[in-house]
C-alpha cells in the first residue's frame, strides 16, 4: 500500500508540531511520500512564514534593507531545527535567497521558499530523499500548469524512490523560473504526487478532523461528515467551505484515488473520506451546508420573453462583454434573473444596465443587492421528497424571506438566496431541519 501524506502549515508551525507529524508518518510504513506546507501560525497573533516572505520580498523590491525581515524568517526555521535536535544548517539556502531577493527574482519565488525550506528540514528529520518541486512540477511559458507533462516527469522521478519529501505550492516554468499555485496550493501538489504514484490513498492532514456539515462559527458543534463525494465537495468548496483547495480534487479524481482529511492534533480520528462515488447510505439527507454573502440579483422583465429566440444568450453576452461571470440564472415565463458578485458588478452597473436595454429591450429591470447564497448539498436528496419544501419551511418558520430558490437537475444541491443579514440565521434554520438533534 502507498499513501501520499500532505501536512498543512498549522501542522508544521513548530518543532512540537513536527514531532507529531513524525509520529504519524512513522506509525504506518505506507506513508512514504510527504508534501509539506510552509510553517503556519504557532498562536493566533503569530504570522505565517509565507506572509513573512511576502513582506520581506516587498522590502527588497522597494530597494529597502530587508536583512532584519530575512533574519526573522531564518530564526523561525532555526527554532524548528534546534527543537528537533537536527545537525542541519540552512545558511547556504538563505544566502541564495538573499541574492535572489536582491535580484528581484519575483513574488512567486519568494513565496515558494517557505515550503522549500520546510521540505529540507522534513527530509532531514525523516531520513527521506528531498526532491525540489521545481524539478517535477511543470508550468508552461505562460505560467499555466501542465498536468500531463508533470504526471510523466513526476512518475519517472519517483519510480525508483522509496521515500521522498516534495514541497507543496510551487513548480517551475521551462526557463527555470519558479511558479506557484494559488494560496493553499500545497493541497494540489499532494494530489499531483498521489496521481503520479497511483497511490492507494491521499491523506491530507490539517488542524480539523475532516469536514463538518456546517461552519462551526455559525452552527454549534455541527455533525462531522464521514464520507463525501468529489461532486458534493466541489459544490461545498465553491460556496465557501475551505478545508481543502478545490483544485486538489481533479488530479486524484482521474485515478479514482480517495482523499482522507485528517487532524494532526487528533490522529486517532478517522476524518472525512472523499471518494468518486459510494453505495454507503448517508446518515442524513444532506451532506453539508455552505454559503457566501455579497451578491446582487438583476431581475429582467419582458412580456413574451419565453417566445423570443436568443433572449438568454443576448442577456448573458452583455455580462460576458463586461467581464462579469454569473452565479445562477433562475427564470420564469416573462422574467429572468441573473445573480452575480456584487463587488464585480457595482463598478460597471450603469454600463451593464444600458447595454441590457439595448440588447433585449426589456419592460423593466430591477436590482436587488446585499444577497447571500446558501447551498444545501447532498447525494441523499435524490432519493427523498420534499427537500425544497423543507428548506422553504425552515426559513419561513425562522421569519426569513426567500429571495430565490434554484435546484440543480442532478438533485445534488438546492441554492437559496436570502438577505445578507439573515445569512447565519438561515444556515442554522436549515441545519436544524435536516440534521436530527441528539
Amino acid at each position: 500500500m502507498v499513501k501520499v501524506v500532505k501536512f498543512g502549515g498549522s501542522s508544521l508551525a513548530s518543532a512540537e508540531q513536527f514531532k507529531k507529524v513524525g509520529n504519524i508518518i512513522r506509525a504506518e510504513e505506507s506513508r512514504r511520500y510527504v508534501v509539506p506546507s510552509a510553517p503556519g501560525k504557532r498562536f493566533s497573533e503569530d504570522t505565517k512564514v509565507t506572509d513573512m516572505l511576502y513582506k520581506c520580498y516587498a522590502e527588497a523590491e522597494e530597494g529597502k534593507n530587508f536583512d532584519k525581515s530575512l533574519k526573522a524568517i531564518k530564526e523561525r526555521y532555526n527554532e524548528i531545527i534546534k527543537g528537533l535536535g537536527l545537525k542541519l544548517s540552512l545558511e547556504e539556502q538563505f544566502e541564495t535567497i538573499k541574492k535572489q531577493f536582491a535580484a528581484k527574482a519575483g513574488k512567486d519565488y519568494a513565496a515558494s521558499r517557505g515550503e522549500y525550506l520546510n521540505g529540507i528540514i522534513m527530509a532531514n528529520y525523516l531520513g527521506y530523499e528531498f526532491i525540489d518541486a521545481a524539478t517535477v512540477i511543470c508550468f508552461d511559458k505562460n505560467g499555466e500548469f501542465e498536468s500531463e507533462k508533470t504526471n510523466q516527469v513526476m512518475s519517472e522521478r519517483l519510480a525508483n524512490t522509496e521515500n521522498a519529501v516534495i514541497p507543496g505550492f510551487y513548480g517551475a516554468m521551462p526557463n527555470g523560473q519558479v511558479k506557484t499555485f494559488s494560496r493553499g496550493g500545497s493541497d494540489v501538489t499532494g494530489s499531483i504526487v498521489a496521481r503520479a504514484l497511483k497511490a492507494d490513498v491521499y491523506e491530507n492532514w490539517t488542524d480539523v478532523s475532516g469536514f463538518l456539515v456546517a461552519d462551526p462559527r455559525i452552527v454549534e458543534n455541527p455533525k462531522p461528515i464521514a464520507i463525501i463525494t468529489y461532486k458534493e465537495l466541489r459544490e461545498l468548496s465553491y460556496m465557501g467551505a475551505s478545508v481543502l483547495h478545490e483544485s486538489a480534487i481533479f488530479p486524484v479524481r482521474k485515478e479514482g484515488i480517495p482523499i482522507n482529511i485528517r487532524n494532526t492534533n487528533a490522529p486517532e480520528d478517522k476524518g472525512t473520506m472523499i471518494v468518486e462515488t459510494t453505495c454507503s447510505i448517508p446518515e442524513c439527507i444532506i451532506t453539508g451546508i455552505a454559503g457566501k454573502k455579497g451578491f446582487v440579483a438583476i431581475n429582467i422583465d419582458k412580456d413574451m420573453m419565453n417566445s423570443e429566440i436568443g433572449f438568454g444568450r443576448k442577456v448573458l453576452q452583455v455580462f460576458e462583454d463586461n467581464g462579469i461571470s454569473f452565479e445562477h440564472m433562475p427564470s420564469g415565463i416573462d422574467t429572468m434573473t441573473v445573480i452575480v458578485h456584487q463587488d464585480e458588478f457595482v463598478e460597471k452597473e450603469q454600463k451593464v444596465l444600458a447595454e441590457l436595454h439595448r440588447a433585449v429591450n426589456p419592460d423593466s429591470i430591477e436590482l436587488e443587492s446585499n444577497l447571500a447564497l446558501i447551498a444545501v448539498v447532498g447525494r441523499g436528496m435524490k432519493n427523498s421528497v420534499g427537500n425544497a419544501a423543507n428548506v422553504i419551511s425552515a426559513l419561513s418558520n425562522a421569519k426569513i424571506n426567500v429571495k430565490m430558490i434554484d435546484q440543480g437537475s442532478s438533485e445534488l444541491n438546492i441554492i437559496v438566496g436570502v438577505r445578507n443579514r439573515y445569512f447565519e440565521a438561515a444556515i442554522r434554520a436549515i441545519y436544524d431541519v435536516f440534521i436530527p438533534q441528539k
